[in-house]
């Protein structure tokens, strides 16, 4: 059998697994990418991208990417500290309004190192018919009032934050002055041929999947109490298991933190990017973006600056998981063997990483 990851063979292989998922019921629609090095990028779109409307999901279809969001938050933070108009040491209140003292730096923020608090982010949303007037820097602003305190001493432990990443956002915007979406786009989506409308921050209804809870689920039973009924839709159809709750259309409040919507296959270019001689990003800021951290004890912590650091079947890879209001997502690196991957499911209970185990097992 071949061992080309990207033969005709294997990739049908894929493609039967992703329509076994949806058959399933494991999510209403499922979009797929495997990249190499060379920048040859298969996708694969299976399902529904709205169940009650019975639209197809392809592969142009885009998706909400939420955490998925921070490692290019992380190379746009990366990209301006090679330019050498931040430093990774500095403290983030060089740069913005914080109570949280010197030790909070670049760095630990990219790390989860920083000790801040990781407020439930779910209800840090808005309906798009509220955009134009959203103010962002208020939300963030209440935000870090609220969650003034540290959870650890700086570079002490481990600790993951959305509120980090989303100060992040605001680091890139002080230093550029101007929107930090504008700013991704411009410098790290756009040189690699990436339009807004395959991924961006801006959300259109009419080509983005929409998202789904399971009936039976956990966070179904307690959605009342974590969700916004404004974002509750209906229960659309009988299908497999049970009827999907549809999630209505909304923006995260902070781009940077999880505001990115988009195609498996927009990733996957952004990927295949980072596997050879970046366009993007300087030598000095892609070789950041895969550096191991440590605590000051020493002590490493399984975080690149941008990047979680895993293994499958013993070949080391670089992963970053997203999930929110009716979705779910993983995508991975394996420089040594120079592939990428990335899936997207339109449920928030898909199992993204087991997926990306099974199908990244079958193209090894």
């Amino acid at each position: 059998m071949t061992t080309d990851p990207m033969s005709g063979q294997l990739q049908q292989r894929v493609r039967e697994r992703l329509d076994e998922w949806v058959a399933a019921g494991a999510s209403p629609g499922l979009q797929h990418t495997t990249v190499h090095r060379s920048g040859e990028c298969i996708t694969h779109a299976v399902g529904f991208a709205d169940v009650g409307a019975r639209t197809a999901l392809t592969a142009t279809t885009r998706l909400m990417a939420y955490s998925m969001s921070k490692t290019v938050t992380a190379a746009a933070v990366l990209k301006l500290a090679a330019a050498g108009r931040l430093g990774l040491d500095d403290p983030a209140e060089r740069y913005v309004d914080v109570p949280y003292g010197p030790a909070v730096t670049v760095r630990r923020l990219l790390c989860h190192t920083a000790g801040l608090r990781n407020p439930i982010p779910l209800r840090w949303v808005h309906l798009p018919a509220q955009h134009a007037a959203f103010d962002e820097r208020a939300a963030l602003r209440a935000v870090v009032t609220r969650s003034a305190g540290l959870a650890a001493a700086p570079g002490t432990r481990f600790a993951y934050t959305n509120l980090g990443y989303w100060l992040l956002g605001a680091i890139v915007e002080a230093c550029t002055q101007g929107p930090f979406a504008n700013y991704v786009e411009r410098e790290l989506l756009a040189p690699l041929g990436i339009g807004a409308h395959e991924l961006g921050y801006s959300l259109d209804p009419a080509d983005t999947a929409s998202g789904y809870l399971e009936k039976w689920s956990w966070l179904n039973l307690l959605k009342r109490f974590v969700i916004d009924s404004a974002y509750i839709d209906h229960y659309e159809g009988d299908r497999h298991e049970g009827s999907w709750l549809k999630i209505r259309a909304h923006y995260v409040d902070g781009p940077a933190f999880g505001g990115l919507i988009g195609t498996t296959a927009a990733f996957g270019t952004w990927l295949a990017d980072l596997l050879g001689e970046s366009r993007t990003l300087p030598r000095t800021a892609r070789a950041w973006l895969f550096e191991q951290q440590h605590l000051t004890s020493g002590e490493p912590v399984s975080m690149t600056l941008g990047w979680h650091i895993g293994t499958l079947d013993g070949a080391r890879h670089y992963f970053k998981e997203g999930g929110g209001g009716g979705f779910h997502s993983m995508m991975r690196l394996y420089p040594e063997r120079g592939l990428g991957s990335i899936i997207i499911g339109n449920a928030t209970g898909f199992r993204a990483g087991k997926a990306l185990d099974e199908l990244d097992r079958l193209l090894f």
